[in-house]
């Protein structure tokens, strides 16, 4: 353990990480056939939220290997959730959209899972909880853009 990382953060981030296993565990219980993925909405908001990307660029900032992008970008170009067209200042390479179904997806958020958060978040925290939850989401993109 590097001298600059203090014991009380090391077990602030076993923490976070054990609470975090842990959502995102109970998020895939609730997972539906036909519904997206945790990886393929993650990919589709980032292309909605920065804008067209390459596979490979996609590849990087979502951290997983080449060939699992193109599995994930494969599925959402089936359903008509994500376009590929060719690159403008470079025809060799093919840039990915989201399409206007892969959009409306992001902002219907009628999900099941959604839906599951949604009810947890009514029925178990007050208002001052919910506001403090959904302050953190910006810190915990970017804590999963710096791993």
């Amino acid at each position: 353990m590097p001298d600059r990382i203090s014991k009380d953060l090391v077990e602030a981030a076993a923490d976070l990480r054990v609470a975090l296993g842990r959502l995102v565990r109970r998020m895939r219980q609730g997972y539906v056939a036909g519904e997206a993925t945790l990886s393929e909405s993650s990919v589709l908001s980032r292309l909605d939220r920065e804008g067209p990307a390459t596979p490979g660029c996609l590849a990087e900032l979502e951290r997983v290997k080449p060939q699992a992008m193109g599995a994930t970008l494969a599925g959402l170009v089936e359903r008509g959730l994500v376009s590929r067209s060719p690159d403008a200042a470079d025809g060799r390479r093919v840039l990915m959209s989201a399409t206007p179904a892969g959009r409306k997806l992001l902002t219907d958020r009628r999900s099941l899972s959604t839906q599951r958060v949604a009810q947890a978040l009514a029925d178990g925290f007050d208002a001052e909880e919910r506001r403090r939850l959904l302050e953190v989401i910006p810190l915990l993109e970017r804590l999963a853009d710096e791993l």
